[in-house]
């Protein structure tokens, strides 16, 4: 009862396959992988528009000052 053998794995593999289909599986691959790429980008910090960066900071500060009445009333035009 130790550890398992590559023929032990080989028949695992084998059913897997067969209960799941290669269609599947290779989509199921994809997908994680890209969801590992977007992990790492978001790690990264990268950004498409880095100028849109410095836009936001600017337009924070100006929402800062205005009462919360104004800041509802824009709010609900941007929507």
């Amino acid at each position: 009862m130790g550890s398992f053998s590559i023929w032990h794995w080989l028949i695992v593999l084998v059913i897997v396959v067969l209960v799941f289909g290669t269609k599947r599986l290779t989509g199921g691959a994809r997908d994680l992988g890209k969801a590992v790429d977007e992990f790492k980008k978001g790690m990264r910090g990268d950004d498409d528009k880095p100028a849109a960066r410095i836009g936001e900071n600017a337009d924070k500060t100006d929402d800062s000052a205005k009462t919360g009445s104004e800041q509802r009333d824009r709010d609900d035009v941007a929507r």
